[in-house]
């Protein structure tokens, strides 16, 4: 990383130096965002969409899985109902935490460790945020380090120009309760401030058996920016500083089939104390200069800390224990399958495994583990941003050139403990040794440099780009206690060139067909002899566009040099978490389809309709031999937890002051394994949400929501243990108040 330092030394030197002789122009801080807005998201050549705040406040959804099914291409693996931790994909990427696509918040990396532990355990508060941007094809490669499916990026509440507020206000079911505030602006001299925050309180939709507790969340969300830039300046700096904590009463704990069918909405007493706290702090400093009327320039400096600590059930060893270290554990993801499948385990028939978890039975001293997932993250960097708008002959180039220094770090100490069960509750046995279920640190370096330009010639738009990511992956492993004795260490080092090319061509005003192929990449782990994902990516289709109809249609494919599979808690696999493996060859082929039209032709009232739909198949391209991870896999077995179709229908009525719309969601059934046997798939399901909303005056606005109109109770995750329903039918009403 020597070079890579020396790299970025010259780099700042160069634009500081560009920076002191060039000249004044007037400029305004804005937010950091991808597209920009939905006009321009239609002009690219590649696949993206822009979700803006007049269409987030039409459900005023606080759930990013609600809003993601928005757009073509993206899937969702639902696990607690309210998208606290997320798993989203694009394209086929795998969605286990949204580890396989760049998430970022204002246009910086915001997973807690990106590269060392990209697994989203921490999410934006969605509620608080103005736009969503999804990007995909070869309009990601600006973004990185995970380019095979795409991007996603959340943007903050802006500073208002004038000095104002809002607070948004609602109260649902399950004691669901939720506040939105903010008030700030700028100033003539130039200065402007936010102050925000977001309050979100639930008792949840599940019932734990024999416990008070409830299944919901506490999260407490703050923001303040500061920002100068005055009027007949070209500078403008700005930092923001974020603070969440959350409390959430989850479990990687669900249910048998039979027990689903009884009651979905059902949870085991096994899982009473299961609770996640996270806290998580963010510092962005960014500086922005105008070099001349073509060029400007942008650095940004960076800190993301996470904190979780999640109690948790992780299984049961039948024959109790004397200690948590000596503990032969069978996770409950087997004994929920023993169950369904009827057959023995651990010496028990599946009446006697269902007893457990009914908690008619009392097990052994020592024999239900509970797992105190206690992790410390830190995320930083500095980034610097350098774009040039200009003619060259006679094409047009909008160009950018970006270089971001990061690095990163997951610090595991982690405890097993060791319980019993007695007429129906838990009781500690041993509390086990500090760090003996996890004592590891892994620290990620990485240098990305990306090239990118838009050049119009014509009719024509080209987009060509190049990133490079120079990565240094390390782990390093304590023996357990709390003071830290080396065990061993691992290391894996990683530099891969990513071109790209987007062709959009204007055949009317109406009428623009694009097409694309860039090379797409996961960061490895730090497993040795593990390679990165790699995958040859194409696109092509067409947007058409008139007064009152918007469609795109664009057909991808993913042709996978090697597909990695990741262990985690979270995917349920029985295999030596941290670890990974290669999946060899796959094909992920697709169609995505999204048209939005207005109906009324004329008159006062509007009916806006719209249709997202993707089709989608991934496949394996070869055998691999049986993998603690992947399992026995067999050429031509499905990709897991990818649904064949999915498609999301809206309509609106919209009249005066009076607006109402209803949704639907469908989603096929998917295979959560590739050998997708018996109990190994999820439900097929279609939600119904409708809101409606009346504005009183220019101040006033009162809403109310109806998620699950139909109160549908399907299968929508087998992982990590058991099966996972959906949010019960959920009514929900609301105020916003502007000033």
């Amino acid at each position: 990383m020597k070079r890579t330092t020396l790299l970025l030394t010259l780099a700042i030197s160069a634009l500081s130096t560009s920076l002191v002789h060039a000249q004044a122009q007037d400029d305004n801080i804005e937010e950091v965002t991808i597209i920009g807005s939905r006009e321009q998201a239609l002009r690219l050549a590649g696949s993206a969409h822009y979700i803006g705040s007049d269409k987030l406040a039409k459900f005023a959804y606080s759930d990013i899985q609600r809003i993601a099914r928005e757009v073509p291409g993206v899937s969702i693996q639902i696990e607690d109902g309210y998208g606290l931790r997320p798993n989203i994909g694009i394209r086929g990427v795998a969605t286990e935490r949204s580890g396989r696509i760049t998430l970022l918040e204002d246009n910086v990396l915001i997973a807690p460790a990106p590269y060392s532990a990209p697994s989203a355990y921490y999410f934006p508060t969605v509620g608080r945020l103005s736009a969503i941007e999804v990007v995909k094809g070869p309009a990601a490669i600006t973004q990185g380090p995970y380019t095979i499916g795409g991007a996603l990026n959340m943007v903050s509440t802006p500073i208002p120009t004038p000095m104002s507020g809002n607070i948004i206000t609602e109260a649902g079911e399950d004691s669901t309760y939720r506040v939105h505030a903010t008030y700030g602006g700028r100033s003539e001299s130039g200065f402007g401030y936010l102050l925000e925050t977001h309050q979100w309180l639930s008792d949840g939709f599940q019932d734990i058996d024999r416990s008070n507790n409830n299944t919901g969340l506490d999260v407490e969300d703050y923001t303040i920016k500061l920002s100068y830039a005055p009027s007949n300046s070209a500078h403008g700096i700005e930092l923001k500083l974020q603070s969440t904590e959350q409390s959430s009463n989850q479990s990687y704990l669900g249910l048998t089939d039979r027990d689903f069918d009884n009651n979905a909405f059902r949870r085991y007493g096994l899982s009473a104390r299961d609770n996640i706290k996270t806290e998580h702090e963010q510092q962005i400093l960014r500086y922005s200069y105008d070099i001349s009327y073509s060029l400007d320039v942008s650095v940004t400096a960076y800190n993301n800390e996470h904190q979780r600590n999640w109690l948790k059930t992780e299984g049961i060893d039948f024959d109790g224990s004397s200690s948590a270290e000596d503990f032969d554990r069978t996770s409950w993801a087997n004994v929920i399958q023993a169950i369904n499948t009827g057959t023995n385990l651990g010496g028990l028939n599946p009446d006697q495994l269902q007893s457990i978890l009914d908690g008619s039975s009392d097990t052994p001293s020592g024999s239900i583990q509970l797992r105190s997932n206690n992790r410390e993250y830190f995320s930083r960097g500095i980034q610097i941003g350098l774009n040039w708008d200009g003619m060259i002959g006679n094409s047009a180039h909008d160009l950018e050139f970006g270089i971001r220094l990061h690095e990163d770090e997951e610090d595991r100490l982690e405890r097993n403990s060791n319980y019993s069960q007695s007429n129906g509750e838990l009781a500690l046995d041993d509390l086990g040794i500090l760090g003996n279920a996890g004592n590891r640190v892994q620290e990620a370096r990485a240098l990305a440099i990306h090239i990118h330009d838009n050049i119009q010639l014509g009719d024509w738009t080209l987009s060509p780009g190049l990133r490079y990511e120079n990565i240094e992956q390390k782990r390093t492993r304590y023996t357990d206690g709390a003071l830290r004795t080396f065990r061993d260490a691992r290391q894996n080092d990683t530099q891969v060139f990513l071109p790209g090319l987007g062709i959009l061509y204007q055949v009317s005003d109406s009428l623009s067909v694009l097409g694309g192929a860039h090379k797409g990449f996961t960061a490895p782990s730090n497993s040795p002899n593990v390679n990165e994902e790699t995958a040859i990516n194409y696109e092509l289709g067409f947007r058409y566009q008139n007064d009152s109809l918007s469609t795109e249609l664009i057909g991808f494919m993913s042709d996978y040099d090697n597909i990695l599979g990741e262990c985690t808690s979270s995917s349920g696999s029985d295999c030596t978490i941290g670890d990974a493996f290669n999946g060899d060859a796959a094909t992920v082929a697709g169609l995505e389809l999204l048209v939005r039209a207005n109906l009324a032709r004329g008159g006062s009232y509007k009916i806006p309709v719209s249709l997202s739909y993707t089709l989608i198949n991934g496949e394996f391209d070869s055998d691999i031999a049986d993998t603690d991870f992947f399992g026995s896999v067999s050429k031509g077995d499905p990709l897991p937890y990818l649904p064949e179709n999915q498609f999301l229908v809206s309509v609106g009525f919209e009249k005066n002051n009076w607006a109402a719309y209803v949704s639907g969601n469908y989603v096929d059934e998917v295979c959560v394994r590739a050998s997708c046997g018996a109990f190994e798939k999820t439900d097929d399901t279609f939600t119904v949400d409708i809101a409606a909303n009346y504005q009183f005056n220019r101040a006033l606005n009162v809403y109310a929501r109806v998620e699950n109109l139909t109160s549908e109770e399907d299968i929508l995750g087998r992982q990590p243990y058991g099966a996972r329903p959906n949010k019960d039918r959920t009514v929900t009403v609301g105020l916003r108040f502007n000033f």
